[in-house]
């Protein structure tokens, strides 16, 4: 079986154009930028997520900083495998494995972040939305182990959304203040474990129907 972890399956409302908009830019990237150092600019953008957010902590202003590197990294995201393709580097399964190893360092980033704005009282929410989401990737990671179908795309929504929420979230926080993620917090969390459970359930159903076709193919042999 041929490996398919750069075929994204499904799409949300903002995967047309975005890929109509690489498709007609990617040429503009210099060609001294690789598309292994877009993929490794992650870093950069996690270590300057967790110092804008510990700046943070003197003015909630410095969340405009965690914003400008969530829209880079989205960037670098965004055209790393584009260019990849475009230039025919071949390196097709170190970008699955780096790409997403340094997503899930994005996201740690991101928790960390939140962990060092929100009162102490608040820690463990945050712990328990890092869980909650590593378990997206997780449930993702192990059906496309299963299918050999890369779904990334859950109830419509993708990185690109999450990102445009955590951009949203900050503009709150900058604006409104914490007061309001007492009640607001606990919500997100429990919102996001309902779904996390539908998604799981479902994706537990489409495996056992798989297995139950192989079977039959196996006996009708």
């Amino acid at each position: 079986m041929s490996f398919l972890g750069d075929k994204k399956v499904g799409e949300t409302w903002t995967t047309k154009f975005e890929k109509a908009f690489v498709s007609s830019t990617v040429h503009l990237v210099p060609r001294w930028l690789e598309t292994y150092h877009l993929t490794l600019l992650t870093l950069v953008w996690s270590l300057g997520v967790i110092i804008f957010a510990k700046l943070a902590q003197q003015s909630l202003h410095w969340l405009w900083g965690v914003n400008l590197m969530i829209i880079f990294q989205y960037l670098t995201d965004l055209y790393d495998g584009a260019v990849g393709r475009q230039r025919n580097t071949g390196l097709i399964k170190w970008g699955y494995f780096m790409d997403h190893f340094l997503d899930f360092l994005f996201l740690c980033s991101l928790c960390f972040a939140g962990y060092l704005i929100t009162p102490p009282e608040l820690s463990g929410w945050i712990f328990a939305l890092l869980i909650i989401l590593s378990s997206f990737l997780v449930v993702t990671f192990l059906a496309f182990s299963c299918t050999n179908q890369f779904e990334i795309y859950h109830f419509n929504l993708g990185p690109t959304e999450f990102r445009a929420l955590v951009i949203i979230v900050n503009i709150l926080l900058i604006v409104l203040g914490l007061e309001h993620l007492k009640i607001t917090l606990p919500l997100v969390c429990l919102l996001l474990a309902v779904l996390l459970i539908i998604y799981a359930f479902k994706m537990s159903a489409k495996i056992w129907r798989l297995d139950m076709e192989a079977k039959k193919s196996q006996l009708n042999q």
